[in-house]
C-alpha cells in the first residue's frame, strides 16, 4: 500500500498536473527562479499555500535535472499549543521534513499599541531571512500565488494610489546574497483549495492573539482588507469575466508612453522629461 507522501505527490503530478504542477514548473523556468547549486529555504507558515508549496518542492527534487538543496522551515512566531499541534500534524501527514524554529515575535508585536500586524509581518520576514542564512541558504521561497498578485496590485492602486505588483523574485536589500522567490506565481487559489478539499486537509491562517478565533479556517481567509478586495474582484467578475486575467497581465503590459510618471531606483520620472524631445 502506498504511504501518504506517495499519494499526495502522485496527485500533484497526475490529477492536479495542469493546475498545480505545470504552473509551478512554468514559474520556475520562465522566471529562472532556481539555478544549479542553489540552497532554498521553503518557508512554511502552516497555511494551505505554503504547505502545498512544500509538497511541490518535494516533487521537484525528484524530477529536476540539476542539483539544488532544499530546507523546509516552519518559523513559529508564538503560536498557541493547539495551532502548533495542527501544523505538526500536517507536516507529519504530508511527510514534509520540516524543522520548527521558535521565536517570540507575536509577544513583541502584540505589545505594541500601533500597527502590530505591520510590525509582526516585518519581524517575521526578517526572522525568515536570518534563519535561512544561518542554514546556509541563498534563497527563501514564499507561497504567494496568482490571486495574491492580483489582489496586491489592486490593493496598492486603490489604497495607496500606486501601481505596484508582486514580483516572482526579488534581491534582498537588507540581507546580502539572499533572494526571495515565489514559485506559485501562476497557481490559482481555487486549485489549492480544491486540492485541500479533495484530500480532507485542514490548515491554519494567521493565528496570533488577534485572530486566534479564526486560526483554524479551512481555506485560511480572514476578515481583512484583502478579503474586501477578494469580494470586490468577485463582484466585478460578474460584469467583466476576464478581470483576473486582465489585472494579472496588466503588470506585464505597462505602456510607459501613456503613464504620467514612474519611479525607478527611487528616482521619479515624469512624462514631461521626454515630452518635447
Amino acid at each position: 500500500m502506498e504511504n501518504n507522501v506517495d499519494i499526495y505527490e502522485n496527485l500533484i503530478t497526475t490529477k492536479f498536473r495542469q493546475p498545480l504542477w505545470s504552473r509551478f514548473l512554468k514559474a520556475i523556468h520562465e522566471f529562472q527562479l532556481i539555478k544549479p547549486g542553489d540552497k532554498i529555504c521553503v518557508c512554511i507558515s502552516g497555511g494551505k499555500d505554503s504547505m502545498i508549496m512544500a509538497k511541490l518542492f518535494m516533487c521537484l527534487k525528484k524530477f529536476m535535472k540539476y542539483e539544488f538543496e532544499v530546507k523546509y522551515l516552519v518559523m513559529n512566531p508564538g503560536y498557541s499549543e493547539k495551532t502548533l499541534n495542527i501544523i505538526k500534524e500536517n507536516i507529519e501527514k504530508l511527510n514534509i521534513p520540516a524543522e520548527i524554529h521558535n521565536t517570540n515575535i507575536f509577544e513583541i508585536a502584540n505589545s505594541q499599541d500601533r500597527s502590530p500586524c505591520f510590525l509582526c509581518a516585518k519581524m517575521r520576514r526578517g526572522a525568515l531571512y536570518n534563519l535561512a542564512k544561518s542554514l546556509g541558504c541563498n534563497k527563501i521561497a514564499l507561497g504567494h500565488h496568482y490571486d495574491d498578485v492580483i489582489e496586491t496590485t489592486l490593493m496598492n492602486l486603490l489604497s495607496s494610489g500606486s501601481f505596484q505588483t508582486m514580483l516572482p523574485k526579488l534581491h534582498s536589500t537588507n540581507y546580502e546574497g539572499m533572494e526571495l522567490i515565489r514559485p506559485m506565481f501562476f497557481i490559482k487559489e481555487k486549485d489549492i483549495i480544491r486540492f485541500r478539499k479533495e484530500n480532507n486537509l485542514t490548515f491554519i491562517q494567521c493565528a496570533c492573539k488577534f485572530t486566534e478565533n479564526n486560526a483554524h479556517s479551512a481555506d485560511g481567509i480572514g476578515d481583512s482588507r484583502r478579503l474586501f478586495i477578494k469580494k470586490l474582484i468577485k463582484d466585478l467578475k460578474k460584469e467583466i469575466p476576464d478581470i483576473e486575467k486582465n489585472l494579472f497581465s496588466g503588470a506585464n503590459n505597462v505602456t510607459l508612453d501613456m503613464i504620467l510618471g514612474y519611479k525607478k531606483g527611487g528616482k521619479y520620472h515624469s512624462f514631461l522629461d521626454e515630452y518635447d524631445k
